[in-house]
């Protein structure tokens, strides 16, 4: 018995990595060794199954040595969200055109486009039928035009920002793969000058150094379904500016860094990167997806974190794409950490 509830305890004590473990499976587990329990109050012969049934649950926990154990030594959590609520004060909505994206942002969950429920956030693009007045505005003050579509986003600027560490968040898609898709989940650098604006140190451009841009998870619908794209964005050292044509000068390289990965966008993955010295290491699972040598060193900046589903192109849609978001959470490396 001791033994039995050394196992249970080890595995719910543990909520970060529990939500991982199917609930389903370790309740059936945790029922039958129960039912074990009793039955060895009769009959000493069950003592065999409930051992081996509690050294499966203690395999589970975070001081295992099992094959299904995260490379978290030395990690130690500092900022976990779980969504129970949205929280402001690790959240905001973060209203603002990027782009030339089709949808226009709100405030709010308006429309249902930030809904929190069962333990989840999930962002979405809705497609209204009829357009609407958009109050989206861009870098040169322009104002988004009247537009059918709508979509959540929301930042931890201001909130929650950190130097370097590892950043995680545990996701899926409803669908993907269709044209104009683009659910993201990214990091920026914390003085970036786009809204909201509210310090005074907030007056880079990106992707200067202090408004550098991490790509954790994107994807992109137009190249099709179960893929995604890491990368950093290389700084071409200036701000983007209008051309006298109205046509944007770019500020940003995003091909030379970029990752292509895959995975199965509709289940539940987790998506990382980390960096403690000059390396950035891109995670899925916990597992090493892609690694970029020296380029950590270009964010030695606090970041902040975005989720967000935008419509990148005018392509059509009808109804609601969803990007369900289980938790956020962040870590830092510690020399020291316990063993």
């Amino acid at each position: 018995m001791d033994q039995q509830m050394h196992a249970r305890h080890a595995v719910l004590s543990h909520p970060l990595e529990g939500k991982s473990l199917s609930l389903k499976v370790a309740r059936d587990m945790y029922f039958l060794a129960d039912t074990l329990s009793l039955e060895i109050q009769r009959d000493m012969r069950y003592l065999p199954a409930l051992l081996v049934i509690s050294m499966i649950l203690v395999s589970c926990s975070p001081g295992s040595t099992g094959l299904n154990d995260q490379p978290n030594e030395g990690w130690q959590t500092d900022f976990f969200d779980d969504f129970d609520t949205f929280d402001t004060a690790n959240w905001q909505d973060q209203i603002l055109w990027v782009n030339n994206e089709d949808q226009c942002y709100v405030r709010d969950g308006e429309y249902g486009t930030r809904e929190v429920g069962d333990g989840t956030i999930k962002l979405k693009v809705i497609s209204l039928g009829e357009p609407i007045e958009c109050d989206n505005i861009d870098k040169w003050g322009n104002k988004h035009p009247d537009t059918r579509y709508v979509a959540g986003r929301i930042a931890s600027k201001n909130r929650k920002e950190f130097v370097k560490g590892r950043w995680t968040a545990r996701l899926k898609t409803w669908g993907n793969g269709q044209p104009g898709m683009f659910p993201a989940w990214w990091l920026l650098g914390a003085r970036n000058n786009e809204p909201p604006v509210e310090e005074e140190d907030e007056n880079i451009c990106w992707p200067m150094t202090g408004s550098g841009e991490i790509d954790i998870f994107e994807h992109h619908g137009n190249g099709g379904a179960d893929h995604y794209t890491a990368r950093t964005i290389k700084s071409l050292g200036r701000c983007e500016s209008l051309n006298p044509d109205g046509s944007v000068e770019g500020a940003g390289d995003w091909w030379t860094y970029q990752i292509g990965l895959t995975a199965t966008l509709d289940e539940y993955h987790e998506y990382s990167v980390e960096w403690a010295g000059d390396t950035l290491i891109y995670r899925l699972d916990g597992v090493e997806a892609a690694r970029q040598d020296s380029l950590g060193a270009n964010y030695p900046e606090p970041m902040f974190a975005i989720l967000n589903y935008a419509k990148i192109n005018d392509a059509p849609m009808d109804g609601e794409w969803v990007m369900e978001v289980d938790w956020v959470k962040h870590e830092v490396w510690q020399e020291s950490a316990p063993r």
